[in-house]
């Protein structure tokens, strides 16, 4: 039932189907397109809910990936590499690429880009960025490959709207998944696939049910319970 803080449209949305019955992945995004439209073209969360131990290390989920029809925006990323390589990442989509430079601007509080690649060589005097870009979420790291030997495709794949995902200290882990705009198709696309991804990245000290529930919802909209 929706909660009175929320706004006429949220609550006109809500009237008229079952909230707690998950739908089948069609079903559920011809809900999402049947809600009332807003004055933007609104993204599409996804939101998976995980039988994993957020405290345990060996169950964390983390990383990054192309969907298949993208997700309907571009990312502002910057490179930290040696002189070589940063025209070729600029090229490629970078606003901002360099070493020492950078680093400095960025330890000046510079943070007006949405992802930070850097080449393994370059961490040494990125580490010092620790404190400034850790709790951004900025700060470079393997794990969600954005740190790589492969700087200028990288740069090229986040530009273009590549997308981090890691789990919450409620196990939960979200994504953007496109635009209300997609044809249902796509979105259904991208959705399969991002769950498909989480699917095989189980922990194997992951006990019991991996993939609890499954929920879409627009930047405005009620959230929709898929199928599991």
């Amino acid at each position: 039932m929706a909660t009175q803080h929320h706004g006429k449209r949220y609550r006109a949305d809500c009237e008229g189907w079952d909230r707690e019955k998950p739908l089948d992945l069609k079903t559920a995004v011809a809900r999402l397109k049947q809600f009332k439209p807003a004055k933007f073209d609104q993204t599409i969360n996804i939101c998976l809910h995980l039988g994993i131990d957020p405290k345990a290390a060996d169950q964390a989920i983390r990383g990054s990936v192309s969907l298949p029809n993208g997700i309907g925006k571009s990312k502002r990323v910057i490179a930290f590499c040696k002189d070589d390589i940063a025209k070729l990442a600029k090229e490629a989509g970078a606003i901002e690429a360099g070493g020492e430079d950078l680093v400095a601007k960025c330890a000046e509080g510079w943070a007006e880009f949405d992802v930070a690649i850097a080449s393994p060589d370059m961490m040494r005097v990125v580490s010092r960025l620790g404190k400034t870009l850790g709790p951004k979420g900025l700060m470079p790291s393997p794990k969600n490959g954005t740190v790589t030997n492969d700087v200028v495709t990288a740069v090229r794949e986040f530009a273009a709207g590549k997308v981090e995902f890691r789990n919450d200290t409620g196990g939960n882990v979200h994504c953007v998944v496109g635009k209300l705009s997609f044809p249902p198709e796509k979105l259904e696309q991208n959705v399969q696939a991002f769950i498909d991804i989480i699917q095989r990245m189980k922990p194997a000290s992951a006990k019991g049910v991996y993939i609890k529930k499954v929920s879409l919802a627009g930047s405005m909209t009620p959230g929709v319970i898929v199928q599991i």
